[in-house]
């Protein structure tokens, strides 16, 4: 699998001191899961945020962001940021907070 190790350490940073969360190898990149749950990932060079539903359109307005659609439909609920839309730690770090808010509301895993 290819994907921008430097920005899956990055997220690891971000992550560890969370004790609920996993990685997994999916979609050709990496996923970062809360409780058993996409949260955020790398695939080749992009973050991957799981915005869900409510935050998914807000989501595609911010800059060097689209939609998660790598079998050629849009995943709603999912986005794509290009490497400058979260080269700061503290924009990467907003973005890797709103999708474990998003993950912290949803029902446990069936």
């Amino acid at each position: 699998m290819v994907y921008d190790e430097k920005l899956a350490d990055r997220l690891r940073k971000l992550l560890k001191k969370k004790k609920e969360i996993t990685e997994k190898e999916m979609f050709g990149g990496i996923a970062f899961l809360l409780k058993g749950k996409m949260c955020c990932g790398v695939i080749k060079n992009d973050l991957v945020i799981r915005t869900g539903k409510e935050h998914y359109e807000k989501a595609l307005t911010k800059p060097y962001t689209r939609p998660m659609d790598f079998t050629g439909r849009a995943m709603k609920g999912f986005v794509y940021v290009s490497p400058r839309g979260y080269k700061t730690e503290k924009i990467l770090s907003q973005w890797v907070n709103l999708s474990i808010e998003n993950v912290a509301s949803l029902g446990k895993p069936i």
